[in-house]
């Protein structure tokens, strides 16, 4: 990732992601540094990292991501955006690795 900032390339991170670190914050998971410390960097006008809503679009990705593969929802949504975009996904899930999507991690 440090890589893609210094070439000027950008991050996108699914609204998804950030509903699901507020979740783990809340349940005490994480700690809230990891919310704020990524609504900072979205935040930042000059930052790589950007928000992407769940479009349309993104939600017929889904098609691609079958439920019986990936079950949890947030992270189908999370890999359809991947695809949407035609970018490498961050990610350690081997569910999601296992389903052909370029990942980084």
């Amino acid at each position: 990732m440090r890589q893609t900032v210094t070439d000027g390339d950008i991050i996108y991170v699914s609204v998804i992601s950030l509903v699901e670190i507020i979740y783990l914050v809340e349940k005490g998971r994480l700690l809230p540094t990891a919310q704020t410390g990524l609504k900072d960097a979205i935040d930042r006008p000059e930052s790589s990292v950007k928000a992407m809503p769940v479009y349309a679009a993104i939600a017929s990705a889904l098609e691609s991501i079958p439920r019986e593969q990936v079950p949890d929802m947030p992270d189908r949504i999370i890999a359809a955006t991947a695809l949407h975009l035609g970018v490498p996904l961050v990610t350690w899930d081997g569910r999601i690795r296992s389903r052909g999507i370029t990942t980084i991690w």
